[in-house]
């Protein structure tokens, strides 16, 4: 991995510009689920209200509104407020609450405010529209005031007879119709009462009743609204807020109407900012990455061209031909893919961890074992795979061998009838690549089938959330959408991990090649040739051995070829004729003894003076 960004470094520059545009990038990615969140739930949901108590509020809904909240805690609603008896921003005739600015733009004092209000709003909200929980807490309550007005009754009639004298009641017992008005007059008082309360909604009910017994009607049903969750007193309070706008002639629609176009243009701005920053980045990584390729190219070019008949012998045409074209290539890919995923991945996957943990952190465990997952089954392959790319590289100079020979020596085999024999050869390299890379990519498919499970668990998991109130549909889209771009961030970086062994193979290939030595090199101060050269070559016991070999091919070799002289070298096939005529112009250099040019040892000479010769 050194050896392939070190290639990088002219390029820093560059790829700093990359970083900071990819963070711009990610900053637009990561924000368009939110505002997503909020067209669904502020704008279609709430109706376009983001606020979490009412701006004003009229005088008749603010009473209802107090007759929940404890007497400890009304004067602080009454101090967050402005009390006015008309406001022509409102078509309303009557006294308005304005919310003052200072709590308004205060968080802390809103929230503190919100977290009074919260359950009486939507206690009010449900009362006033009748639900079916409202409706049955009512119920109960007059059946309780009712059957209390009663048990009363019978109290005061039990004690009015426990008071009465012998006198009256032999009075009354003398005068039934006496006594019988008097319980007409009791019934026909309980008679009204109880009708009064039938009659009257739960506000009135709650005027009817004594402080203290309000205070504890109230602490009953604030107990049994503790474990709600916030979000259902969101909406709630949401709901009641437009009720209010309503009452005070406000149109809601309006303001509905230009929350969703102003979410709405935020989000075409940021998709248009983002798709500019992919555009760019996608530019100058396929600029670094060809730049990088052009000069490796060049480097393995130059470098080869100065190679000696060792360093052909040691990496072969073939080879030489692979590493300059296909293991560039891929060094080149890799490049690309590097600059344009592989760094954007932690900068998505860090921030939408960051975000999804301030929109759901109850269904943040999904991530953490999404990650876990992918990190398992990435290690998995790369024990199984790494090896297999080290072959890969290999099977591609073998087949580019055979294809070579085959290709330059078609008129021998033509010849001999040998193509049935090539086609087996070419066929035997071609499948073993052909095997391998099959393996390679199955390998890598298992991803997939686990990334389609994490999905299911997402929405399976959310679905409850949303079922029981714990969090709402803009929020569940939302954390989808962040936990998608985290896992594919995870997985891109997965993706690259199918090429990013194999490009690291192909920069050790790449860099032998430019960091190998050669073996024939010039003096660092080197001779010169006389002017009156005669042109004398003399072999002085000269012995020579191909490197790696265990014997010489040449073994004291001492001869003078002189100038206008024939000088004959006969021997049988690889008796080293052609190797002894290599060492005149340094294609090897003598393992022992010289040979001199008019004198002057060839190894002393520059290569170019020499060949020039």
């Amino acid at each position: 991995m050194r050896k392939l960004f070190k290639h990088l470094k002219p390029y820093a520059a560059t790829i700093a510009a990359i970083v900071v545009i990819l963070i711009v990038q990610a900053y637009c990615d990561l924000s368009l689920p939110s505002y997503t969140s909020d067209i669904v739930n502020v704008g279609i949901q709430q109706g376009g209200i983001d606020e979490k108590i009412p701006d004003a509020i009229a005088e008749e809904e603010m009473n209802k509104l107090l007759l929940f909240v404890a007497e400890e805690d009304q004067q602080t609603v009454l101090d967050a407020y402005e009390k006015k008896e008309s406001d022509s921003d409102y078509k309303y005739d009557g006294a308005i609450y304005v919310l003052k600015d200072s709590v308004k733009k205060d968080e802390e004092k809103s929230g503190k405010v919100f977290d009074i209000l919260g359950k009486p709003m939507l206690l009010t909200y449900g009362f006033e529209s009748g639900s079916d929980t409202t409706k049955k807490m009512e119920e109960s309550m007059k059946e309780n005031m009712i059957s209390s007005i009663k048990e009363q009754a019978e109290k005061q009639a039990e004690s009015m007879q426990s008071q009465m004298t012998d006198e009256q009641k032999a009075a009354l017992a003398a005068n039934p119709e006496l006594a019988k008005k008097q319980q007409d007059e009791m019934q026909k008082n309980i008679d009204e009462q109880v009708k009064k309360i039938e009659n009257a909604d739960i506000f009135e009910i709650l005027n009817m009743i004594p402080d203290e017994q309000r205070a504890d009607v109230i602490d009953k049903i604030s107990e049994k609204m503790d474990d709600m969750p916030d979000t259902m007193l969101e909406q709630a309070a949401t709901s009641f807020i437009k009720e209010t706008y309503s009452v005070l002639g406000v149109n809601t629609d309006k303001i509905q109407n230009r929350y969703i176009l102003t979410t709405g243009g935020k989000m075409l701005a940021l998709a248009f900012l983002g798709m500019l920053a992919s555009v760019t980045v996608g530019l100058l990584a396929s600029r670094v990455a060809a730049s990088t390729g052009r000069d490796l190219r060049g480097k393995v070019f130059k470098k080869v061209v100065g190679f000696s008949n060792a360093e052909f012998d040691k990496f072969s045409t073939a080879s030489l031909i692979t590493r300059s074209t296909n293991d560039i290539q891929q060094i080149q890919m890799l490049a690309v893919m590097l600059l344009r995923m592989v760094m954007y991945a932690p900068i998505m996957a860090i921030g939408g961890i960051f975000k999804v943990l301030h929109t759901n952190v109850s269904m943040s465990w999904i991530i953490v074992l999404g990650v876990i997952l992918i990190v398992m089954v990435v290690a998995v392959l790369f024990i199984v795979a790494i090896p297999k790319f080290k072959i890969l590289q290999n099977l591609v100079d073998r087949l580019n061998l055979v294809t070579r020979e085959i290709l330059t020596g078609l008129p021998v085999i033509r010849a001999f009838s040998t193509e049935k024999h090539e086609e087996e050869r070419f066929d035997k390299a071609n499948r073993d690549l052909t095997r391998t890379n099959l393996f390679v990519n199955r390998a890598m498919t298992f991803m997939m089938p686990m990334m389609n499970g994490i999905t299911i668990l997402i929405v399976w998991s959310g679905a409850h959330g949303v079922s029981d109130g714990q969090m709402q549909v803009g929020d569940m889209m939302a954390f989808i959408q962040y936990t998608m771009q985290i896992i594919m961030s995870f997985l891109m970086i997965c993706m690259i991990s199918i090429m990013l062994p194999r490009a690291a193979v192909a920069a050790d290939r790449v860099d032998e090649i430019l960091t190998s030595r050669t073996a024939i090199e010039d003096p660092k101060t080197p001779e010169k040739l006389e002017e009156s050269r005669k042109g004398e070559v003399k072999f002085d016991h000269v012995s020579f051995r191909y490197p790696g070999a265990e014997e010489d091919v040449l073994h004291d070799i001492s001869f003078t070829a002189k100038p206008g002289q024939t000088t004959a070298i006969i021997g049988s096939t690889g008796s080293g004729k052609s190797t002894m005529i290599n060492l005149i112009p340094r294609f090897y250099d003598v393992t022992e003894g010289f040979i001199t040019l008019d004198g002057k040892d060839v190894r002393t000479l520059t290569q170019h003076d020499l060949r020039e010769e």
